[in-house]
């Protein structure tokens, strides 16, 4: 697996999934920014993940966010995966600093149906497609459900930014555009225009969430625009736009890619991080785990404590089952496991399930999960059916009677169930660990195995000669 197309793990808390972005609590407080392979077009996300795409993303961001630390700070921390960044966590301005140099876009189409003012800023009559403004212009919007186009003015007067904190996002705007497009113009690419976020930190503006990346920016080879200004080509998805124009049908565009289309968007994702940092991204056995980003991902973040490499959850049917799940997870202790209590019952709210399940089964970690319910047990059953990581059922007993009704309930399931079984709550542990089937698991079990081993022929040799 070569793409990142989601980043789910039941053990950290889930801020926001964007359309390209999903952003998780850190244990330490801080906030995790996971660039995944989605590729969003005509609002929507398709459904075909861009090999590198996240990876690109983050990595270009990370190199501008560090190349303009002398002009504003920002909320970078450190990158702990190609696809991950750690950052601060600030309070968001809800405005998009919308930066200008050519009339394309929305905003030729808007100045084509005879707009001339935008976001307050007023262009003169005869302008032609893709022509250079004499300065870059700020047309702020709103961060809404359906951003718009807003005056500075009424941006104070709606109270969405103070009349003195805009104005230094303002000038901030246009220092970091104008170092972007000396940078970008001695290799040959033009920044068209960009958006820029900002945030307050301990009362501080600092700039947020990305920074010229093909997906917050647009680039044109200046070698192209110099051809022919109206015919330049945008150095980003674009591409992909352009397909899904040509392959719409009854109205719809596509939802997926051809393998050619998405190898193609891939590599001028590539090749747009090469031209501006001068150097590829890593693309070899530094960048993959035997081809699996996921992997490589989960070795990175267990290795900077941010999460463990396997979870356990388990699941009991009341609250009243409590200390017979803690008898079950005290026995994980040793072996440096995520666990994790739920509570659902499959006959009362069994509708949280499906809720539940779509977590443990696009979990980028292996899991295991053990349900605890007595009497008539659907819950092993019921989450057995739902998930795609494996089930132990471990019932509550106080005493034989009831072990004999609840562990009848626990093994006699339908087909399509694959619900395990076991009694005793260190069994159910230990079977949960094994089910985990993880390289460093299994070698702990053989040492701890031998050490049983040792302990019983120790006893041999000292009881065989009474």
């Amino acid at each position: 697996m070569n793409t990142l197309n989601h980043f789910v793990t039941p053990q950290l808390e889930l801020l926001h999934r964007g359309k390209v972005r999903d952003s998780y609590r850190a244990p330490s407080g801080e906030r995790l920014i996971v660039v995944t392979d989605r590729l969003s077009a005509f609002d929507s996300v398709l459904e075909t993940p861009i090999a590198h795409k996240g990876a690109v993303l983050n990595g270009l961001a990370a190199f501008w966010f560090d190349k303009t630390r002398h002009i504003i700070a920002n909320h970078v921390i450190e990158l702990l995966d190609p696809n991950v960044t750690l950052a601060q966590e600030a309070e968001p301005i809800r405005v998009e600093m919308v930066v200008r140099d050519y009339i394309t876009g929305s905003m030729l189409r808007g100045y084509q149906k005879g707009q001339r003012t935008f976001s307050g800023v007023s262009v003169p009559d005869g302008l032609t497609k893709h022509q250079q403004f004499p300065a870059p212009i700020v047309t702020p919007t709103t961060k809404e459900d359906s951003d718009r186009e807003i005056t500075p003015e009424n941006l104070v007067r709606e109270g969405w930014v103070a009349a003195e904190l805009y104005e230094q996002m303002r000038v901030k705007s246009l220092e970091l555009f104008h170092f972007a497009s000396a940078w970008m113009a001695e290799r040959g690419i033009i920044l068209v225009d960009t958006k820029y976020e900002f945030g307050l930190l301990n009362g501080e503006l600092i700039l947020i969430d990305e920074i010229h990346t093909p997906d917050s920016s647009r680039f044109w080879s200046a070698e192209d625009y110099a051809r022919n200004p109206e015919t330049a080509e945008q150095m980003d998805k674009e591409y992909v736009r352009q397909w899904l124009i040509q392959n719409k049908q009854d109205g719809q565009y596509p939802r997926a890619l051809t393998p050619e289309v998405a190898q193609e968007a891939s590599r001028r994702y590539l090749n747009i991080f090469e031209r501006i940092t001068g150097a590829p991204l890593p693309t070899g056995t530094e960048m993959t785990t035997g081809g699996d980003v996921r992997a490589r991902l989960v070795g990175n973040l267990v290795r900077a404590g941010i999460m463990k490499d396997a979870w356990v959850n388990i699941v009991m049917g009341s609250a009243a089952d409590k200390e017979h799940c803690l008898k079950i997870r005290q026995n994980f202790e040793a072996y440096n496991i995520f666990t994790q209590l739920r509570v659902t019952s499959a006959h009362k709210n069994g509708e949280e399930i499906a809720g539940m399940a779509a977590v443990w089964n696009n979990s980028v970690e292996p899991g295991v999960i053990i349900a605890v319910a007595g009497l008539s047990n659907c819950l092993g059953g019921a989450l057995a059916a739902n998930v795609n990581v494996p089930v132990i059922s471990c019932p509550p007993w106080k005493d034989y009677a009831e072990l004999a009704m609840n562990l009848n309930s626990s093994v006699i399931m339908p087909s399509g169930t694959p619900n395990l079984t076991v009694v005793r709550p260190d069994n159910a542990a230990q079977a949960a660990v094994r089910a985990l089937n993880l390289p460093r698991l299994r070698e702990q079990l053989s040492k701890e195995i031998l050490v049983t081993k040792a302990k019983l022929r120790a006893a041999d040799a000292e009881l065989r000669v009474l």
